[in-house]
Parts: structure tokens; C-alpha cells; sequence
């Protein structure tokens, strides 16, 4: 015979005191688990979704990332006679090499500078990369010290709004134009034209940092990669552009990702012991009401499940709670170094439902294990004693 769970709810509310303590142990530890689950899984998207399954990179073969890699003029050419390239009238093969520097700017309202990644493109590169819209003014135009600037970029750095003129590697250059790349990566980076950066950070002119590909369909990848890896004059390895960016996110991602549930854990402990208090002191103060129960009938497995319920409901609200709490953060712009090209990187926190629930499930974890050892001393209640003190 079960014991009715108004029972348990009664039971709480009657302690609300010690109720509330463990409510909010719980909530505050399933927070910080779920706002560090979604600032990596912020991070992990922003550089992701800067991939496109249509586009590929090309690099030096053994190089870790586009600061590392170096492309030749007469390799981009033998690039943009492969098959697979995509290509648009009046423009050509849909190909953008491109060169990045690192640059710092004044932070705006912090007194310090922070690096910027400057990227040197094509002129094609929005027909490249499409989901990139200019915004506000124009593009740059092809020989001039002109930049672009991402939506993240304005807003973060001082001196690089529209119109404005900034110096740096030597150059001055002009603000013509504000771009949005949908909240991935190149939101952080300026844009201008390739040969104008190489010249002014002396750069040889025919070697360039990496090529991104438009392909005529994203199955086009296989054949293209198997043409240039198989071409003896070429050293370079080819990914599809999300799984590059993929890649570039794995190591900061699994840091966050590590430390978050470290600190989580260590909080969830306190959590237990809170929940641990709370229901061995609701065995303490209710050895009678155990040991009445016992005598009507009650077996001493119902008592268990009767005292899990009770640590379970206690666990759920404070889960609830801590989503809660955690949930305006969904959306919120951060930011950190990206430590593959040491410069400064904005992302949003992302407050999934996967991780909302999986903040659940470590509030309910919680409770079981702050519940059992309660329930169990519960049932073992020698019933005797406790009714010789009515």
C-alpha cells in the first residue's frame, strides 16, 4: 500500500523553512551548470555556424589553422580550374583567398585594448559567403585602404563606426561599411581587400593564408578534395568549412565545458548535504508519524518511496528554479580570446531545451542521492520505541 504524495507535499510545506534552503542549494547549482553548458555551447556555435556545408577551405597540408597555412598565387589558380567550384556571370569561379592579421583597438568604456582579427578577402567574397549581408553603407572597393566591419566589431571597439578613419599596421584606413554575418565568428572580424593588407603589413604578394571554395552543390566536396590532394603540384589539405570551424571550436569548448561541470559539482556536494539535512530532519521530527503509519500497514518500502518523493519534489522545484534563473541569459552577448587566432571573439549564451533538461536530470540526480540514505533510516525505524512515545 502506497502512501498519498499530498501527504509529502504537506509535509514540506509544513517545514518550509528548511524547504526553501535546499530549494535554493539545488537552483543555484543547476544555474551555474546550465550558464556554463550554454556559454560553450554559445561559443561552439558561433564559430560553427561561420561554416557552410557549400563552402571549403583550403590550407597547407599540416597546417592547424589559416595563421599557420600559406596558399600560393599558382596553386589558387590550379584551385579555381578544379571541378566542383562554383561559379556566377560576370564574376568567375567563386573563390576568395585570403589573408588574416591581428590587430588591437581600444575596447569601448574599458581603457584597454583588445585584438581584432583583420581578414583580407576577395572582392567575391559575399557571393562566397552569402548569408553575410552589408548592412550599413558599402562594401570596400578593391585597392583602396577600406575596411568592413562586423555588427560585433561597431559595437565593441571605439573609432571604428561608420565613417570613421583608424591607423594601424601602418595605414590609415576608412569605415565604409557595417556587416552582418548572422552571429557567427566574422561578426568579430573586420574585413578589406587582400592585396591591400599584404602591402601594408609587407606580406608577399603571391602568397596568401588560406582559400575559401563556393561549391556547385555540397556533394561536390568528394570530388573536388580527390582532384587537388591527387594533383602532384599541391600541398594542401581541403575541409568542408564547417567541419574546419568545428575543429577550431573543440579546444576552448571542452575547457568551458570541463570547468562548468567541475564547479557544478562541487556545488551539487553542497546541494546534497542540503538536501541531506533537510530529510534527516524530517526523519527526526516525524518518528512518530513513521511509526503510526508502520503499525496501520504501511510497509517499509512504501516509507522509502514515500521520503524519495519527498527529496524528488524538493530536487524539481529547485531545478525548475535554476532553469529559471538561468534563462535570461539565452541570448546574451559575451565574449573571450579564441585561441586559435588570439583575437578577441563575441557569442551569445545559447539556453537549449537539451540543456535545460539536461539541468533537470542533475536537480533530480541530486535529489535521489540526498534522498535515499533519509528514506532508508526512515523504514528501519524501530516501530515500538517510537509508539511508546505517544
Amino acid at each position: 500500500m502506497a502512501i498519498p504524495v499530498v501527504y509529502n507535499l504537506r509535509s514540506l510545506r509544513a517545514r518550509w523553512i528548511s524547504t526553501v534552503v535546499a530549494v535554493l542549494g539545488i537552483a543555484g547549482t543547476v544555474s551555474v551548470f546550465i550558464a556554463m553548458l550554454s556559454l560553450a555551447r554559445g561559443f561552439e556555435a558561433t564559430l560553427v555556424e561561420s561554416g557552410s556545408t557549400r563552402n571549403a577551405i583550403v590550407r597547407r597540408a599540416g597546417a592547424t589553422g589559416e595563421m599557420d597555412s600559406g596558399v600560393t598565387v599558382d596553386q589558387i589558380r590550379i584551385i579555381e580550374d578544379a571541378p566542383g567550384v562554383d561559379r556566377a556571370a560576370g564574376v568567375g569561379p567563386l573563390v576568395s583567398p585570403e589573408v588574416v592579421v591581428v590587430a588591437a583597438f581600444p575596447l569601448k568604456g574599458r581603457g584597454t585594448d583588445g585584438n581584432a582579427l583583420v581578414r583580407g578577402v576577395s572582392p567575391k567574397v559575399l557571393e562566397v559567403r552569402p548569408t553575410v549581408k552589408v548592412v550599413a553603407g558599402r562594401m570596400f572597393r578593391p585597392g583602396l585602404s577600406e575596411l568592413v566591419v562586423g555588427k560585433n566589431v561597431e559595437a565593441a571597439y571605439a573609432g571604428l563606426d561608420l565613417g570613421s578613419t583608424v591607423r594601424f599596421g601602418g595605414g590609415a584606413w576608412t569605415v565604409v561599411g557595417v556587416f552582418d554575418a548572422g552571429g557567427t565568428s566574422f561578426d568579430s572580424e573586420l574585413w578589406c581587400d587582400a592585396a591591400v593588407v599584404k602591402q601594408v603589413f609587407q606580406r608577399p604578394a603571391h602568397l596568401f593564408q588560406s582559400v575559401t571554395v563556393r561549391l556547385t552543390v555540397p556533394e561536390a566536396l568528394a570530388s573536388f578534395k580527390d582532384a587537388l590532394t591527387a594533383d602532384p603540384r599541391l600541398t594542401i589539405q581541403v575541409d568542408r568549412e564547417v567541419d574546419y570551424y568545428t575543429k577550431q571550436s573543440r579546444q576552448l569548448t571542452t575547457l568551458i565545458t570541463v570547468i562548468g561541470s567541475i564547479v557544478a559539482v562541487v556545488m551539487g556536494i553542497g546541494a546534497v548535504f542540503g538536501a541531506l539535512n533537510t530529510m534527516y530532519a524530517a526523519v527526526a521530527e516525524r518518528a512518530r508519524e513513521i511509526a503510526t503509519m508502520r503499525a496501520i500497514g504501511f510497509g517499509a518500502g512504501s516509507v522509502v518511496v514515500s521520503f524519495v518523493i519527498e527529496s524528488m519534489c524538493i530536487a524539481l522545484i529547485g531545478g525548475l528554479l535554476g532553469c529559471a534563473v538561468v534563462l535570461p541569459l539565452n541570448g546574451l552577448t559575451t565574449g573571450t580570446m579564441n585561441w586559435q587566432t588570439f583575437s578577441h571573439l563575441a557569442f551569445a549564451f545559447r539556453v537549449t531545451p537539451v540543456l535545460m533538461a539536461w539541468g533537470l536530470g542533475f536537480a533530480l540526480a541530486m535529489g535521489i542521492v540526498g534522498g535515499v540514505p533519509p528514506a532508508v533510516r526512515a523504514s528501519r525505524a524501530r516501530v515500538a520505541v517510537a509508539l511508546r512515545e505517544l
